[in-house]
């Protein structure tokens, strides 16, 4: 049931994956994880849709993802994506190589279609071969009917929640749907945040077109939050287009496409941000806005380096306005800018004026630090470009997470 209306497009209530016509996702417990949770989940489009992917610039890029490149860049085309959760595949050797191949062919084999056409991604623990023998009966399992819900869930590691979203939006007269899911609490800090993606859509859009506006998206979104500074070995957005909305073929001339456009960066934007928000031991998302800089680049470096500040983010977990944290953080992102026309809020409460402080009440401006979801404003007054990041603050509990994460 559609609920809420946004802009040119409407949110679908418990949207996800599986909300495009002819999309199909599932999962299933195959014994990876402990206590039987579901830890294979797998994606389907009932015809060969075009496909686009973004992926890490880690140096160690697991096996799964090279060979899913590799799939992609044959024709431009995906119909399946097979995950498993609990190990990354990663650091594995040609061992792990073959292994990712035996996961395509295996799932392409169980629904049929040509091993170009299926997608491998992994997530968990580096440095572990797979064991095969569970993937290889976990894959014969599948069936292209199942529960989006259960894939939101198989893909998780540290996560402590799913992450999904979809949306709806007419194009040509005709119903459009995007939806997606993400996994990713820690190991995040984009270019390309351990974190993966998948969106679908039911739209009809070429490889090439579909590619340009991942990447995009992908700069406004994925790139533009950070949990801990890591780029994991694994980060992965994939997108699949099958054109069962019955449109016409979009691109960027097409008189519709920034509603098109407005649809999908949404959905790239909110998995993004429950991504953010759900980093590990978090207790708040943490949203920077940069204003009047003076190119875009520069407001992002900004952003991005104010959110990724540890004495940032562990001051905003103790709700102690110390602005000064922030001031650091904006010098060391190498954007260039006049200190003294730098301004800085903290939710609708002013700290630094034009470089220097302002006055206000300590009490008032601690409690816009103790909100779900904290909003820093930072005005440099340069130009007219803007930026947002995202990120989370720094708890205890990020270190208990990580001290253990093998155990």
């Amino acid at each position: 049931m559609i609920k809420t209306k946004q802009a040119a497009y409407t949110i679908i209530e418990d949207g996800n994956v599986s909300s495009p016509g002819g999309f199909q996702a599932g999962g299933a417990a195959i014994g990876l994880r402990k206590g039987n949770k579901l830890d294979l989940g797998w994606i389907y489009s009932e015809i060969p849709a075009s496909a686009a992917g973004v992926y890490t610039l880690n140096s160690f890029r697991a096996a799964p993802l090279l060979v899913t490149e590799e799939s992609i860049q044959q024709e431009g085309k995906l119909q399946g994506i097979v995950v498993n959760s609990a190990n990354a595949n990663a650091c594995t050797g040609e061992e792990g190589l073959i292994n990712a191949y035996t996961m395509r062919q295996t799932f392409a084999d169980q629904l049929g279609i040509p091993a170009a056409y299926a997608a491998v991604a992994s997530t968990g623990l580096i440095g572990v071969q797979l064991p095969m023998d569970k993937v290889i009966d976990g894959i014969h399992s599948i069936e292209p009917q199942g529960q989006a819900d259960d894939f939101a869930h198989a893909i998780l590691t540290t996560d402590t929640c799913t992450k999904q979203v979809a949306v709806t939006v007419s194009i040509d007269g005709v119903p459009v749907t995007i939806g997606g899911a993400a996994k990713g609490s820690g190991m995040i800090h984009p270019n390309m945040a351990t974190m993966l993606a998948f969106v679908t859509t039911d739209a009809a859009i070429p490889a090439d077109v579909l590619e340009q506006l991942l990447k995009q998206s992908t700069d406004q979104s994925y790139n533009m939050i950070t949990v801990d500074g890591d780029t994991s070995t694994n980060d992965m957005v994939l997108v699949l287009a099958n054109g069962k909305a019955g449109n016409k073929e979009l691109h960027a001339d097409h008189p519709e496409w920034e509603k098109f456009y407005e649809a999908f960066h949404y959905v790239s934007q909110e998995l993004a941000k429950k991504i953010a928000r759900d980093g590990e031991g978090a207790t708040k998302l943490v949203e920077v806005r940069v204003q009047h800089a003076a190119s875009a680049g520069e407001a992002g470096a900004i952003g991005k380096t104010v959110v990724a500040s540890s004495l940032v983010k562990t001051a905003i977990y103790g709700a102690d306005p110390n602005w000064g944290r922030i001031i650091m953080a904006a010098g060391n992102s190498g954007a260039t800018y006049n200190p003294n026309n730098i301004s800085v809020w903290l939710g609708d409460v002013q700290v630094v004026k034009e470089g220097k402080p302002a006055v206000f009440d300590e009490q008032t401006a601690s409690e816009q630090l103790k909100q779900q979801t904290v909003v820093i404003t930072i005005d440099l007054q340069e130009g007219s470009a803007e930026a947002t990041a995202w990120g989370c603050d720094l708890s205890y509990d990020y270190v208990k997470i990580n001290a253990s994460y093998r155990t």
